[in-house]
């Protein structure tokens, strides 16, 4: 895939990883807690649910996150946590029906992992006695910091029932590594391979990012072909947001020392070329696996589905996010639990679940979300479905965002016909500007250069 550099540069602007539509941004406290727990309530107990726990503890900061995450050393601090996590599934069982199958479950973080393996155990188990109908083959992930990984840990994940994991590895060059303090070497990331292999997790994936401090196309390279050698199913390899106005920890980077625009396209090239290669394909945004995977397959029939925990074959679920920070998700509504330690836990101490602020999808939104969605997902949109799902003419409805997206097709990124809107190969890497012109709140945003990550 050769990528015109000139063209992609120009095409560099804010925009969401639309990870969620309508984005976090338009969350507010004036979607009442009445309101979530009445939608709690009122779901459909014939769709499934996908659950997702935080687990927000690290030791040390890396300075390239940008998640929600708690520096602790003290295990007091931990056995806390896990004490509130229980008070909050029960608080939770009188408002959901939690008889309804569990289709994925994801331990996010901080470093799941930091936990020890009595802890993981005892969090597993307390789920498990609350949500008793997990299916049989049911999306199980954990992420996992290979420095803070042993087999006995492994082996408690393995035997309770969890079946994919993800490698925070990111860069192998130890200037690199320094810089955004993580250092990580080879040995310990192949040593946690070898763990998640022997203890037979279905899916391995690992995480690499690409713009860090002191890459270059060469020391990249590099770090490329040790990744190899660990023979993951999948990668994810991430377009680095530097957001420092949102992240604090990102301000001990030295901005002279990330790669320039052109530098960090090269790399984008080589990685797509380097893991095609070597039989890996492109799946959604950043992400590649083997062609034998699900992901792919299910992009093939254009049934893969995106939320908060990544790309997914398991869609149609309600998600429900348990623990600081996390967001939960139904057919019609986003939830966020307080970021706040003190104030989630003081939710919880009133009987009350930890919920912060969301948002009540109206109707525009739930369209603009599915056409979002799907392009993120799938690289293309089947205009016929849309109408019938929808009982709304889509070339009528969207005659602005068709405007929006003509130079694109004019350049051969995106083909727009009366049956399909479909990104070209090279498109695909730049689908969050394709998806945007469909996003009715891009126009309050678009003058703040502090909002979103750049595109490319």
């Amino acid at each position: 895939m050769m990528l015109d550099f000139a063209k992609f540069t120009k095409y560099s602007k804010p925009g969401p990883r639309y990870t969620s539509y309508p984005t976090a941004l338009e969350f507010s406290d004036t979607y009442s807690y009445d309101a979530y727990i009445d939608k709690l309530k009122n779901q459909n107990i014939n769709r499934p649910l996908s659950l997702y726990f935080h687990l927000p503890f690290c030791r040390n900061a890396c300075y390239f996150c940008g998640c929600n995450v708690v520096f602790t050393s003290k295990e007091e601090k931990m056995l806390r946590y896990i004490e509130y996590l229980k008070r909050e599934m029960e608080i939770l069982s009188r408002h959901l029906d939690m008889s309804r199958e569990v289709i994925q479950m994801h331990f996010g973080g901080g470093t799941p992992t930091f936990f020890s393996a009595q802890q993981l155990q005892e969090v597993i188990a307390m789920i498990r006695s609350y949500f008793k109908n997990f299916v049989a083959d049911a999306e199980v992930s954990c992420e996992i910091d290979p420095r803070h990984i042993n087999e006995d840990q492994m082996k408690v994940l393995s035997e309770g029932g969890f079946n994919r994991v993800s490698f925070g590895v990111q860069d192998f060059d130890e200037k690199v590594q320094v810089a955004v303090h993580r250092v990580q070497s080879y040995e310990i990331s192949k040593a946690a391979m070898e763990l998640a292999r022997k203890y037979q997790m279905k899916s391995v994936n690992i995480d690499l990012i690409y713009g860090l401090p002191y890459q270059t196309l060469e020391t990249f390279k590099k770090t490329l072909e040790q990744a190899l050698t660990l023979n993951p199913d999948r990668f994810a390899v991430f377009n680095y947001a530097h957001v420092p106005w949102m992240k604090k920890t990102m301000r001990k980077i030295d901005e002279t020392t990330l790669p320039l625009p052109d530098e960090k396209l090269q790399i984008m090239q080589h990685t797509i070329d380097f893991l095609n290669s070597h039989g890996y394909k492109m799946i959604g945004m950043d992400h590649f696996a083997k062609p034998e995977d699900e992901l792919f397959l299910a992009i093939e029939k254009g049934e893969l589905h995106r939320n908060f925990q990544g790309y997914t074959t398991k869609g149609g679920a309600d998600l429900i996010g348990i623990g600081l920070t996390s967001i939960g998700e139904g057919e019609d509504y986003y939830a966020q639990n307080f970021k706040d330690m003190k104030l989630y836990e003081a939710a919880i101490e009133e009987g009350k679940l930890p919920f912060e602020r969301g948002i009540l999808l109206n109707e525009d939104d739930q369209i603009r979300q599915y056409v979002i969605m799907e392009l993120m997902s799938n690289f293309k949109l089947d205009i016929a479905r849309f109408n019938e799902k929808f009982d709304v003419d889509f070339n009528t409805y969207f005659a602005d965002a068709i405007a929006a997206l003509q130079p694109l097709a004019d350049e051969e990124l995106v083909t727009i016909t009366d049956r399909s809107i479909e990104c070209s190969q090279t498109g695909t890497l730049l689908i969050r500007n394709i998806s945007m012109p469909f996003d009715a709140y891009m126009s309050k945003h678009a003058a703040s250069k502090k909002t979103f990550s750049k595109t490319v």
